[in-house]
């Protein structure tokens, strides 16, 4: 028999509606067998070692689905199948590689071979804590970025990494494990190429934009790939237009505007390795005479520029998060509304101002209001036009709002 875990009364119906974790408050007991018989113990006295595969049960007896169990985490168990421990375990190379197959056929409805994406999405893609994200170079190399941000997945590392190597057929695989959610896990960071020693710095091509993208060294996974398809409709916004875009990161958005026929476009970017790389990508892009990287802090350079009256056809914002957790929400509307409301101020009559979000705890209701009250306080009036999220292949999975974490807002600003 696999450990069972049961829950408290009334804690199963967030798992029946597809969420994926139960976390150490929900738990009410755990059964498992000893030497001497079957044992029932709380959570803190059961000898259960975390990685071991456990069945969830609601209180009452209904089985729930099958789980990896670590009592390092505050996500006690995350659940890894709807099927019964055994079924999983008769075969649990099979399991995974179907796992990855149908994250891989789904992909393909949206994405041709040549294109990068989000190969697998965590928990969205019913791998708890696996990131995967596949890059193609111009020389048509695959090349995958793995994370193992959880147990559940780390205990599955074989199973997972053999199944990417026969689906997928990487002409190399980095591992970026160096993210400090492994520490909440029990589980030590790490990086390094996983086999052959490959480049670390790419070039990819995403709607007709040549990136540089830094593997190894680049922020979380080396490039944001859920803007692809709304940079690519940003661009076609651009038209004659004087751009200002900020937090640029790799001058993804910018370009996508140059393409587009912007007139001018200034990048933006607080980090010199940052802007260091957005030059090298205007370069190979051929893009130096409408397009320049300035290494500056956004909020002094939006105060700088209405300092100056300088005026903007079309600004982009696409901020770090704010907040990354829910106690901090109110500060983080603090800083959204700031830079909105420069934004706006910089803004020629009927500009166009793509706004972003790419925090959870940021929701819509919050990112909106302050979109309206940044409006108020700029004397201005908001249209807004179009509401993106993230791309197809971060898809958004019923039941756990943690999948859907991007808002991405273009707005009209007209004088009030």
């Amino acid at each position: 028999m696999f450990p069972r875990v049961f829950l408290n009364k009334n804690e199963e119906t967030e798992i029946q509606q597809g969420f994926p974790w139960v976390f150490d408050n929900e738990i009410s007991h755990v059964k498992f067998e000893e030497k001497n018989g079957v044992n029932q113990t709380s959570l803190a006295d059961c000898r259960v070692k975390d990685g071991q595969i456990v069945e969830v049960f609601a209180n009452a007896g209904g089985f729930l689905g099958t789980g990896v169990i670590n009592r390092k985490s505050r996500i006690t168990v995350r659940l890894i199948g709807r099927e019964h421990a055994d079924v999983i375990m008769a075969d649990p190379a099979a399991f995974y590689a179907k796992k990855i197959q149908d994250a891989y056929d789904l992909r393909k409805f949206y994405y041709s071979m040549k294109d990068s994406y989000r190969l697998v999405y965590g928990e969205a893609d019913f791998i708890p804590g696996l990131i995967v994200e596949r890059y193609v170079d111009v020389k048509k190399n695959i090349y995958l970025v793995v994370q193992f941000l959880s147990l559940s997945c780390e205990v599955f590392r074989k199973e997972i990494l053999d199944a990417l190597k026969k689906i997928i057929r990487p002409h190399g695989i980095y591992e970026r494990d160096d993210a400090s959610v492994r520490e909440k896990e029990g589980l030590e960071e790490k990086a390094g190429w996983l086999g052959e020693k490959r480049e670390n710095v790419i070039t990819i091509r995403e709607n007709d934009v040549l990136l540089e993208v830094d593997i190894a060294h680049g922020q979380k996974t080396g490039y944001f790939l859920d803007q692809k398809f709304n940079r690519k409709e940003v661009g076609k916004l651009a038209e004659g237009k004087r751009v200002l875009d900020t937090f640029t990161h790799t001058g993804a958005f910018g370009l996508n505007c140059f393409k587009g026929g912007a007139k001018e476009v200034i990048s933006v970017d607080l980090s010199q390795e940052a802007v260091d790389m957005v030059n090298r990508n205007i370069s190979l892009n051929k893009a130096g005479e409408k397009m320049s990287a300035v290494c500056a802090d956004v909020f002094d350079v939006l105060k700088d520029y209405e300092a100056k009256g300088e005026k903007f056809d079309l600004i982009i914002l696409d901020p770090p998060a704010f907040t990354k957790n829910a106690k901090n929400i109110q500060k983080a509307y603090g800083g959204y509304k700031e830079i909105n409301l420069r934004a706006m101020r910089l803004l020629t009559e009927n500009g166009i101002l793509v706004t972003c979000s790419c925090s959870y705890f940021f929701d819509s209701v919050h990112f909106y209001g302050m979109i309206m009250k940044a409006a108020e306080d700029s004397k201005k009036k908001v249209q807004i036009l179009a509401k993106y999220g993230a791309g197809p292949d971060h898809p958004v999975l019923a039941g756990y709002p943690k999948s859907e974490y991007l808002k991405c807002a273009v707005c009209r600003v007209v004088q009030a």
